[in-house]
């Protein structure tokens, strides 16, 4: 195993998140204060909440939350969830389980960092890059030509980080059962799925599709709580659950037990904090419409299909790396820049920003920005 590299994304964070003074390119939806979380709660979850005992929890995660999280999956039931302290520590425990020096694994991009980076710590890597030039399409060809007989893991998110794309149904199950076909786990990151434009689009559960499957989900990202903490797996494979088991021990053990208790709330709720998220979306989009049609000449815009991030390009001659120094430094508006998600898999667009559209009143940031264009360009 080869040491893991600086995560850009939180380095560049770790400089500028708390002390910028607009975060326009959050990566998570509008979050909400503690007290309306527990107006949502159940008479029996705000009973648990009110008594909690500060103990040890199940390693496997709470089964209140467990039986929660699998009613959002047709096939999956409680026994088929494990908890773990947010997406990154179940992403990370099960590329270790599944993949061995001698493996392979075929990877998606762009992508959040770690989804190409911790399987690059353990054994060979391919890339399969979404087109920017054609909507950030999938093609499912490169995908197969990709794969190898010692192929293990096929990792794909969709709605996708930075980009926004969801792709079609029928290529998401077609990759499903390419998998099934050669003995492969889909490992699909899910953590955007319910904030769909069109909910219409939302893609099937991976876990659903195939008992090889693991469907990653988290309460950060569309649920907009990432203080809490709380990731999960689901999985219909037992041995492979047991497994991950055995690599949390080596890790959190078990999750906080507040935290449990909360996220059971919030997913129990799921269908209004969803609601109430896409809703602040939609009302935020025609602003970001707005903008960039204001500014034609600098940037080339799409909405995404889902979720709360888009990949804007800058067409700018200083280049988007300067552009996001500048307009942090001087006018206190943060973007991610290309750089942050550049991959070592495939060449990937260096003239792209991720901007974030989940987050209320997003107006004074695109005011700010808009001020510092305007002087920038006179």
């Amino acid at each position: 195993m080869t040491r893991l590299p600086d995560f850009r994304l939180e380095t560049y964070f770790s400089r500028w998140e708390f002390t910028a003074r607009h975060h326009l390119t959050a990566s998570d939806a509008q979050t909400m204060a503690m007290s309306e979380l527990l107006n949502l709660a159940d008479p029996g979850d705000r009973r648990a909440w009110e008594t909690l005992a500060l103990g040890y929890t199940e390693t496997f995660g709470d089964p209140g939350l467990r039986e929660a999280v699998a009613g959002m999956y047709e096939l999956a039931g409680p026994e088929d969830v494990i908890c773990f302290g947010g997406a990154q520590e179940g992403l990370n425990l099960a590329m270790q389980v599944l993949l061995g020096p001698d493996d392979h694994a075929v990877v998606v991009t762009p992508n959040y960092q770690s989804a190409e980076t911790v399987p690059l710590s353990i054994c060979e890597v391919t890339g399969v890059a979404l087109d920017p030039g054609r909507d950030w399409a999938l093609d499912l060809d490169a995908v197969v030509a990709a794969l190898r007989p010692t192929t293990r893991v096929l990792s794909v998110n969709f709605p996708n980080n930075p980009t926004g794309k969801v792709i079609d149904a029928a290529d998401f199950r077609r990759l499903a059962e390419l998998c099934d076909e050669r003995g492969i786990h889909l490992f699909s990151d899910e953590v955007y799925r319910g904030l769909e434009r069109d909910p219409a689009r939302a893609l099937p559960r991976a876990a659903d599709l195939s008992e090889r499957a693991l469907s990653l989900d988290v309460t950060s990202k569309s649920l907009g709580l990432p203080g809490l903490r709380i990731g999960w797996i689901v999985c219909r494979d037992r041995e492979l659950r047991v497994r991950l088991e055995r690599a949390k021990h080596y890790t959190t053990i078990c999750n906080s037990a507040p935290g449990e208790v909360l996220a059971r709330i919030a997913v129990k709720a799921r269908d209004t904090i969803l609601a109430r998220n896409r809703a602040i979306v939609a009302a935020n989009l025609p602003l970001f419409d707005a903008f960039f049609a204001r500014h034609a000449d600098l940037f080339e815009w799409r909405a995404p299909d889902g979720g709360c991030v888009a990949y804007p390009r800058y067409l700018g001659a200083d280049g988007v790396e300067a552009f996001c120094t500048g307009l942090v430094e001087e006018a206190g508006v943060l973007l991610l820049p290309a750089s942050v998600f550049r991959s070592e898999l495939t060449p990937a667009p260096a003239d792209r920003f991720r901007i974030g559209v989940g987050r209320r009143d997003p107006a004074p940031a695109l005011e700010a920005f808009d001020a510092w264009l305007a002087g920038r360009h006179r």
